[in-house]
Parts: C-alpha cells; sequence; structure tokens
C-alpha cells in the first residue's frame, strides 16, 4: 500500500475509534438513567468532552511515530487527503471524519498549509441521503381518532426496562395539551403521520423523546421530557409544541445531549426541519460532537464573510478587564481574546483564565452560563478590523496577534452567541421588562448555586439576555464551585471608632463572601435594587448560601427544567401529580 494511504488509513482508524467509544458511552446514557444513577450521568458528560482530544492526540503520536516523513515532507499530504477521501465513501460519519483529519493534519503542519488542498476546508464527502442499519427515524399511523394507542406505541417501542407510574392517565395529559393547540376536528390528511427520532435524548435527570407530526402541509414539533420518580417509575412530564420552548430545550446554555447516532448528519437533520432559526453549527454541538460544530462554526464565518462588508468593532458594553471582546456586527456571535495585562483589582493570569472557561465546559450549565467554542491561529482578513479594534489588539492583547501580509491571526480565542449585555437591557427596559428581567437574574444565580456554580462577580455587565428573554452568564474569570466559597454575615462592631478606621477593620479570607453586600453592590438604587428585595431577598442572606453549599455536599442535584414551570401537566391540569 503506497504511503500516504497507509497514513490516511491510520487516521480514520484514530477517527473510528473515537466515534465507536463516543457511541458506546452516549447509548449507555440508557442505563444511566434506568438506573437514576445521577453522578453517573455527570460523570459520563464530563468523560465524553475530553474524548476527542485524546483521540487526536494518540491519531498524531501514531502518525508521527510510524510516519515521521509526514511531518518532514508536507508535499505528502494533498495525496493523503485524496487517499482518505476515497475512505469515506461509504462511511457513516463522514464530515466528522473530515474534521478530525482536520486536527491530526494542523498538529503535523505548518499554519501556512491550512488549504483546501492539505485539509477539509470545504467538505469532501455528501451526507445527504446517508443511510444506517437502523432508520434514523419512525414513522407512525394513526388509525383511530385519538392518539393514545399510537402515543403509547411510541413510548414503549424505546424499550425502556423502568415500569411507567401510569401511562394511560400521561397519555391522556398528552392528548389533552395536544387538543388545546391543534382543533379536535382538525381535518387528517392521507398523510397524517408521526415521526419520531429513533434515540432518545439523554441529558441530566431526564429523557427527551423528539419527533413531528405532519398533517397535510402543516409539520408540527414537539418534544416529551420524561422523567423517573424516586423509586424508579417513569412519568411523562409535559410536551413541548411552541419552537421557543423547543428551541430552549435544545439550549447550548445546557450540558451537551446524549443520544446514539449512527448518522449523526441525518439526526441533525431532523432537528434542523424542527428548529429552523438554529444553525447547523449548535445542533452539532449540543449533541455532542462540539469540534464538529466549531468547524461547521468557522465555514459559516468565512462564508458570511463573503456576503457582507461590514467590520469587525469591539463588542457593545461595559470593557472588560481580562478580556477583550469584538464582533461582526451582522454575525451574531463574539469573540473574546485574553488580554496581555489585567486592569486592578483582577489579580489572575491567562492559565487560570483558560482553567475557568475548561471548568465551565465540562460542568452541567443548567441554561445559565453561555457555552463557548475555543480556537487556535484563526485568520481574519485586516481590512474588515475597525481602526479602535487594531489599537485596542494592539494596546491590550499584541502576544495574542500575529500580522501576516492582508491577515490578522489571532493565536487564541473564545467564541459565543451575541446577547444583550444585562445592564445595558436594564437601562432600556420598560417597567414590565424590568420586572422581568430582575427575577431572571436572580433566579440565574439561584440555579447556578445549586449546580455548585459560584460567579465570583455578580454585577449585571457579566450576564446577558439570551433571545428568548433568559439571563444567562458569561464571564469566567472568577468562576468557582460554590463549595469552595465562605459566606459570612457582616461583623458587628465592639467599638464605637472601628467604623471611622481606614481599610477593613476585620480579617477577610480570600474565598469569604458576604451576601448582605450584594444589593447595594450589584443594583444601582430605585427599582431594580427594591424589585431584587422583593423577589430575591434571601440570596442577601448568608444562610441562603450555606444552605445551598449543603446541599450540594450531600450530593443532592436540583431538578432544573429547561421548559416553563407553567407547562408541567402537574401544574396544568388539576389532577395531574407526580
Amino acid at each position: 500500500m503506497p504511503e500516504a494511504a497507509q497514513i490516511a488509513k491510520t487516521i480514520l482508524e484514530g477517527f473510528d475509534r473515537h466515534y465507536r467509544l463516543f457511541r458506546e458511552i452516549s447509548a449507555a446514557a440508557k442505563q444511566r438513567f434506568e438506573r437514576g444513577d445521577w453522578r453517573a450521568v455527570r460523570e459520563a458528560s464530563k468523560a465524553r468532552i475530553q474524548f476527542y482530544d485524546m483521540r487526536v492526540a494518540e491519531a498524531v503520536e501514531t502518525v508521527k511515530t510510524r510516519f515521521p516523513e509526514a511531518g518532514a515532507d508536507e508535499s505528502l499530504w494533498p495525496q493523503i487527503k485524496l487517499s482518505y477521501i476515497t475512505l469515506l465513501y461509504d462511511h457513516k460519519q463522514p464530515e466528522c471524519a473530515e474534521t478530525f483529519f482536520n486536527s491530526v493534519a494542523c498538529r503535523v503542519l505548518h499554519r501556512q498549509y491550512y488549504r483546501n488542498e492539505y485539509i477539509f476546508w470545504r467538505p469532501a464527502i455528501s451526507t445527504e441521503h446517508l443511510f444506517g442499519a437502523q432508520p434514523t427515524y419512525r414513522c407512525y399511523y394513526p388509525k383511530e381518532e385519538s392518539l393514545a394507542p399510537v402515543l403509547r406505541e411510541i413510548l414503549q417501542s424505546f424499550g425502556l426496562s423502568c415500569p411507567w407510574d401510569d401511562l394511560d392517565r400521561d397519555v391522556a395529559y398528552v392528548e389533552r395539551a395536544v387538543s388545546a393547540v391543534i382543533p379536535a376536528k382538525c381535518v387528517r390528511h392521507a398523510n397524517f403521520q408521526i415521526q419520531v427520532l429513533s434515540s432518545l435524548f439523554y441529558r441530566n435527570k431526564a429523557a427527551y423523546l423528539v419527533g413531528r407530526a405532519i398533517n397535510g402541509n402543516t409539520e408540527t414539533p414537539f418534544v416529551i421530557p420524561i422523567l423517573r420518580k424516586n423509586g424508579g417509575a417513569l412519568f411523562l412530564d409535559t410536551i413541548c409544541l411552541k419552537p421557543e420552548n423547543i428551541g430552549r430545550i435544545f439550549s447550548l446554555a445546557r450540558a451537551y445531549f446524549m443520544a446514539d447516532m449512527e448518522v449523526p448528519s441525518a439526526f441533525v437533520s431532523f432537528l434542523k426541519a424542527l428548529m429552523p432559526s438554529k444553525r447547523s453549527a449548535e445542533l452539532y454541538t449540543i449533541v455532542g460532537l462540539q469540534k464538529q460544530g466549531k468547524t461547521l462554526l468557522y465555514r459559516d464565518l468565512h462564508e458570511h464573510l463573503m456576503h457582507s462588508s461590514d467590520s469587525f468593532v469591539l463588542a457593545p458594553g461595559t470593557k472588560g478587564m481580562v478580556m477583550l471582546v469584538f464582533t461582526l456586527p451582522s454575525f451574531p456571535f463574539v469573540f473574546k481574546v485574553i488580554r496581555d495585562w489585567f486592569e486592578p483589582p483582577k489579580d489572575t493570569d491567562a492559565m487560570r483564565v483558560r482553567d475557568r472557561y475548561l471548568l465551565v465546559k465540562n460542568h452541567d450549565r443548567v441554561g445559565r452560563m453561555a457555552d463557548t467554542l475555543e480556537y487556535s491561529h484563526v485568520a481574519f482578513p485586516r481590512s474588515r478590523f475597525s481602526h479602535e479594534l487594531l489599537d485596542e489588539l494592539q494596546r491590550l492583547a499584541p502576544s495574542m496577534c500575529e500580522h501576516d501580509g492582508d491577515q490578522i491571526i489571532i493565536k487564541h480565542l473564545w467564541v459565543e452567541r451575541c446577547m444583550v449585555p444585562l445592564d445595558m437591557y436594564l437601562r432600556q427596559a420598560d417597567d414590565e421588562q424590568l420586572d422581568l428581567a430582575i427575577r431572571e437574574y436572580g433566579n440565574a444565580i439561584r440555579e447556578l448555586a445549586s449546580a455548585n456554580i459560584f460567579p465570583g462577580d455578580l454585577l449585571l455587565k457579566n450576564f446577558g439576555i439570551t433571545r428568548y428573554g433568559r439571563v444567562v452568564f458569561y464571564d469566567y474569570d472568577e468562576i468557582g464551585y460554590l463549595t469552595d466559597y465562605v459566606f459570612r454575615r457582616m461583623p458587628t462592631s465592639q467599638y464605637d471608632d472601628d467604623d471611622m478606621r481606614g481599610g477593613d477593620w476585620f480579617s477577610i479570607g480570600p474565598n469569604d463572601v458576604f451576601p448582605e453586600q450584594f444589593p447595594t453592590f450589584l443594583l444601582p438604587p430605585g427599582k431594580p435594587r427594591e424589585l431584587f428585595m422583593k423577589y430575591h431577598g434571601d440570596l442577601a442572606d448568608p444562610a441562603f448560601w450555606i444552605a445551598a453549599q449543603e446541599r450540594c455536599r450531600s450530593g443532592e442535584q436540583a431538578d432544573l427544567f429547561p421548559y416553563p414551570e407553567t407547562l408541567r401537566f402537574r401544574y396544568r391540569f388539576k389532577d395531574a401529580a407526580e
């Protein structure tokens, strides 16, 4: 076998090992859910994130050891790529295998070879009409007026080993919820069918059934969360039919799903039909294939640059003391670069900042922390950078920038979805928006605490508001585990002259926090502060935080639902009960 073909085969073997392990740990989510082993769920979620980089490192080491000339003779790589393409014609994950090839090649080649001749700058293999050993989704054709028989058939088809608490009751609730949205006398066309993805989507303490109903020219997407009682019995918690609620379930501010996907492109295509406003990059990421999400987002950016003319500018909002943040106004993402030096009183370094971002990547984000995609050596057209941005990069992060002809190379950055900074939003909000935003702000802090996360810096500027009106935290340089902090009451002076002394008259540890100061230091006086104390006054009491720490240390995992509580059957229907 020619050398180029041997190298190509070696790289593909590395990818196939990666995807086999990825699929095994994802498929095992069913057993973890059935056992109610939530600790194992968290451990598996964290472990799976590491799989890709581990397999890439293994493949790079194998290539360098067995084929040392691969690193010495770049002229081999166009032929290696051509040989690799021939191996992908009948592959079930060709797009992911191409990304894996890029990851290996970019660790062996010099950056000047990051071109389509050497790597998959553009995809070479189409993912349309790929079929696995089993269908990606199953079709059901209701024969009766009632949906109950086909709903029971669908739910039982997944072979969950746990008993149902009362399946007939839950199916009846689903029918009632559907009838409130779709008229009971709606004409059934000849093509009326229900399509359901062949794998449940597992995350945290829930399994999600994902599907769509097709009737004539109308398609109605739906998601049904399945929960498990402490005794092991299963029940349906609700059915989500509105696009905004389905979008919130598939939010990147949450942990990635686990699903058994032989042909991931087919799953993403199905999901894209349900959520057309979401990019394929986001959908690949949310099902755990974040490296493929990175590849697609990078391609999206370059395609957008070809069809736009606006400039990269400094992101709106209060400038950070650790990060320089810029954006392209017509592209809904921000780019974050670590500064070379930090404004006082920040006392940190670049390695700790990277560590904090890694903590968030590996942790359950509970819908309250923005997901970020990390990139290295990203080339931008210099002509598209505003003068102000160029000056700021040169002043604050010169070590992160390299000028290469008409390009600027950013050596390291993170990319995340644009949000409106909460402090900016509140300045423009009317009374109703202000009320909702302050409630959301406090709820975000609470839910982060329940996940053993303390943001460190709770200032409004470090939170953003999403397109769904949800408040999300996005500044991670001071983030830490809640259980690492000491929550204290403000000491009471024993002497009249203590308050007159300069500086603090009592000792403060590096992780000491005084919640009583939150209202004063976090919110402007007037309505915002009053609303915060009305809805979240207990957050200013150390007792709240100490109790939250005790729950975290005991291993208790709170039930945090990615849809409004009011949607749950137990709240919608008076006769419903868990």
